[in-house]
């Protein structure tokens, strides 16, 4: 049965979203990273912007607010209105959308918590991409230009951000290896290699030779 589905989690600076893409050209596979966001801006009827914050746990309740009374439609945040918006469909799209992708098969979903959005599904290769933290913040001064002590501070407010992601949507108090298939430390792996070594993977997996 083939591995249809190839999860990438990664932490800031590790290069997942680079060594994603490698993976879906080399399996011919859907790359799928901020269309997500942008589907499930569409189907909620929202800023695609608005959507993304809320993975950065801003929450979109009181983003929409905000728009809101920015534009005088709305002078003060009705309790209701805020519950309805905090515990509605909005926090759902996401994760919505990250399953309906799975169910089309032949994709690479990279970041997103999809490895925990998808747990138990079938014909799945759950990956985390990780390296220690000096090299990341080595790696993300160097991209944004920025000196080695607020690209460290970047790290770590990455890792708490994600943290918290993970545990208010999946309920995920602590993250550890056993919840990946795969974990890939591109301390001493190239991008390139570690691209293949997450092909080699789900393909071992599609030849089911592993499960």
């Amino acid at each position: 049965m083939p591995a249809r589905v190839v999860c990438i989690s990664r932490t800031l600076g590790a290069g997942g979203p680079e060594i994603g893409r490698a993976v879906s050209e080399r399996l011919d596979f859907r790359y799928v990273d901020e269309e997500i966001v942008a589907q499930a801006a569409e189907r909620g009827g929202v800023d695609e912007g608005l959507v993304a914050d809320t993975e950065k746990r801003r929450t979109l309740a009181r983003r929409l607010l905000d728009e809101l009374a920015w534009a005088g439609l709305a002078q003060t945040p009705s309790p209701v209105l805020v519950e309805a918006l905090t515990t509605g469909p909005y926090r759902e799209l996401i994760v919505d959308v990250i399953r309906e992708t799975a169910e089309r098969g032949e994709a690479v979903i990279v970041a997103h918590a999809a490895s925990h959005a998808l747990a138990g599904h079938r014909d799945l290769l759950r990956v985390l991409v990780t390296a220690s933290d000096e090299l990341r913040a080595q790696r993300l001064g160097a991209e944004a230009g920025v000196d080695e002590n607020e690209a460290r501070k970047l790290v770590r407010k990455s890792d708490a951000d994600r943290a918290a992601y993970l545990k208010s949507f999946y309920g995920v108090s602590a993250e550890t290896p056993t919840q990946y298939d795969l974990v890939v430390n591109t301390d001493t792996l190239e991008e390139a290699d570690a691209a293949e070594l997450i092909v080699t993977a789900a393909r071992f997996s599609l030849d089911g030779a592993a499960t």
